[in-house]
């Protein structure tokens, strides 16, 4: 996990390195590097890696989403297995999407973004959670409503640093 943050660190520094270089200084200001609100990987802009949102929720398990059931929500695609899916989730996409935009909800705890991974999740008071792996998340299951209630805190500001 510390690898990929610090990759992930590296990536965001050369690119603002490279925008300074080529003359954008609006490209190099901190506030435009700030994270999306949505996590959907560096050359993606699939919202939980393809996975139903809804599939959480109506199956109890992630099923992945197909192309001809997608739609656009908060900068970022969403992919369903169903038309009925992605109908449930446009006429109320906050029920159904991750919360801290599907960023590993421990890391949020804790502070910073992670990934989230669409195979480490729970729902907890009808929301739903992912994770960044099965270390992660077994940490994050020892206090659940602590880390909650941190992630709470701290999101969205934790999209600033």
């Amino acid at each position: 996990m510390f690898c990929s943050l610090v990759l992930r660190r590296i990536v965001r520094s050369l690119i603002v390195a490279l925008a300074v270089i080529a003359g954008f200084g609006s490209i190099a200001n901190p506030a435009a590097a700030k994270e999306s609100a949505i996590y959907t990987g560096f050359f993606s802009s699939l919202a939980v890696g393809g996975y139903d949102p809804v599939a959480y929720f109506t199956k109890g398990q992630p099923v992945e989403g197909k192309k001809e059931f997608q739609t656009r929500w908060m900068n970022a695609e969403w992919r369903f297995a169903s038309a009925e899916n992605r109908d449930l989730f446009v006429a109320a996409p906050e029920k159904y999407a991750p919360q801290y935009g599907g960023y590993c909800a421990w890391a949020v705890a804790q502070g910073y973004t992670a990934s989230g991974d669409p195979k480490r999740w729970k729902i907890v008071g009808g929301k739903l959670y992912l994770n960044y792996d099965d270390e992660v998340q077994r940490k994050w299951e020892k206090d659940v409503p602590g880390f909650i209630a941190s992630a709470d805190r701290n999101w969205p500001t934790v999209l600033d640093k």
